[in-house]
């Protein structure tokens, strides 16, 4: 694989894994078991979803609302569902799930009418994906079950903990990377 940070500014029907994908999947390595079941919310080239896999022998399943990004995961070998969210999966069925959400707010002078764009943009707050994520991600999650989200602080991490806490779930810095003009983290949100 070339490097992150070179395939970031590719322009392709999907987003290329860059730091933030490497961070999550660094997090997520380290908390997935071999006998896990793994879903990859919003799996892109399926980056995430194959590091877990190799690294750890789980089973995981890619899922991602545009099409290129399900045939770019399933090339790489991750079994894909074009999906919006957690929407078709059955209630209790994973043990983690893992998600690097389109968290940057919108900013109208680089908007972009393609794929990428919804892969990058959160709307106005840069929350427009993680609160319904939230909102619906307990249903699929066994009762024991973890969550892997990357969160930027232009997003507002506190606002995220603070959702995820009116939704029943506790939460933990477990991965953080600083750049000049956001720093990255991995919340680890459990029951």
């Amino acid at each position: 694989m070339t490097d992150l940070a070179e395939r970031r500014g590719v322009e392709t029907e999907l987003y290329e894994p860059a730091e933030d994908s490497a961070l999550l999947a660094g997090a997520a390595v380290d908390g997935v078991d071999a006998e896990d079941r793994v879903l990859d919310v919003g799996t892109g080239s399926g980056y995430v979803a194959a590091r877990v896999r190799a690294e750890t022998g789980a089973h995981v399943v890619g899922s991602d609302v545009n099409p290129h990004a399900c045939r770019r995961a399933a090339e790489a070998g991750v079994e894909t569902v074009r999906a919006d969210l957690v929407s078709p999966f059955r209630a209790a069925v994973f043990d983690v799930v893992t998600f690097n959400p389109p968290y940057l707010p919108a900013d109208e002078d680089a908007a972009r009418d393609d794929w990428v764009e919804v892969a990058l943009t959160g709307g106005t707050s840069g929350r427009a994906v993680v609160d319904p994520f939230l909102d619906k991600v307990g249903r699929v999650l066994r009762p024991d079950g973890t969550v892997f989200l990357l969160v930027s602080s232009l997003t507002g991490i506190e606002a995220v903990v603070q959702r995820a806490g009116e939704r029943g779930f506790s939460s933990v810095v477990v991965a953080e990377t600083s750049f000049p003009y956001e720093t990255l983290v991995v919340l680890k949100l459990v029951r």
